[in-house]
């Protein structure tokens, strides 16, 4: 699941490439292996919460799925301010949604409604 999340959120990212989208934000460029390496400590990170939830939590699953949704939305507030192009802020806004997409449903499923 995790990996999934990654491996999609890099395909999207080298599929903006081939569609010649530039992968250079603010002067550097950011190689699709990233993509797949981010996405992986990042949902790590997200299994910390899903377990206290898991326990402490009234209803983990729905506090989970708000809470992660509104740090995706929060993740993508860097991209809006970084030095790149319109295109690229976008095709970087897309692999965090592909990734969330994949990864939220994926830990959510494990925590009881």
């Amino acid at each position: 699941m995790l990996i999934t999340g990654g491996s999609a959120a890099a395909a999207v990212a080298a599929a903006g490439e081939f569609a010649g989208i530039s992968l250079v934000a603010n002067g550097a460029p950011i190689p699709v292996s990233e993509f797949v390496m981010l996405t992986l400590i990042f949902s790590v990170a997200g299994l910390v919460p899903a377990t206290g939830l898991a326990r402490w939590a009234r209803r983990p699953r729905t506090a989970f799925v708000r809470a992660t949704l509104a740090l995706t939305a929060l993740s993508l507030v860097p991209d809006v301010l970084i030095g790149a192009s319109v295109a690229t802020k976008v095709l970087l806004m897309m692999t965090h949604v592909v990734a969330s997409a994949i990864v939220i449903p994926s830990i959510a499923r494990r925590l009881s409604a």
